[in-house]
């Protein structure tokens, strides 16, 4: 597999993810992924942006939840 940006070869590892989203900043240290050896792009596959999506509407579900108690 090759790096879309760089062409660099590309190896499984972990790599950080940052998302702010309704107010929250949710960072991840190690989610497992593809990362170019050249440039250090990261590429996750469907089940890793799966969990991620997973957790982010948690992350919502329960910031609007504490809103509206708040």
């Amino acid at each position: 597999m090759k790096c879309i940006h760089c062409q660099g070869k590309m190896k499984r590892a972990t790599a950080p993810l940052h998302v702010d989203r309704s107010g929250c900043h949710l960072t991840l240290d190690s989610v497992p992924a593809w990362v170019c050896e050249q440039c250090g792009e990261a590429y996750f596959e469907e089940k890793e942006v799966e969990a991620i999506q997973a957790l982010i509407k948690s992350v919502e579900s329960k910031t609007l939840s504490l809103a509206k108690t708040g």
